[in-house]
């Protein structure tokens, strides 16, 4: 199905208050970042949350599921949430925060 660019554009938007925000499209869908971490993904407009133990025990009670086919389940951060601007940057910075650091690429040898 894929995600409307509106609902990632607000998404983004309700996250600005937990630092450097932003999203990239990856085959059809969407990866949030956190700096240089992804902390989330938005498929099908459904905003999933990657599994941290802070991330989990601020939500609470949560459902999960996969974000696309053959992905380990994930928490998905209910639609009537998304408008709790302070919630969500809250969740998204616990969760950042638990991540290890991004990878650095090699770069390509000269030849």
């Amino acid at each position: 199905m894929g995600s409307k660019q509106a609902t990632v554009d607000y998404i983004v938007d309700q996250l600005a208050s937990a630092g450097h925000i932003s999203a990239k499209k990856m085959f059809g869908e969407y990866a949030i970042y956190h700096g240089d971490k992804v902390v989330a993904l938005i498929c099908d407009d459904q905003f999933f949350i990657k599994p941290t133990a802070g991330g989990k025990a601020f939500l609470g009670e949560y459902e999960e599921a996969p974000p696309y086919p053959g992905a380990k389940p994930c928490p998905v951060v209910p639609p009537e949430m998304w408008d709790d601007q302070e919630w969500m940057s809250q969740l998204v910075a616990i969760t950042a925060s638990e991540l290890p650091a991004a990878k650095k690429k090699p770069g390509k040898k000269p030849r």
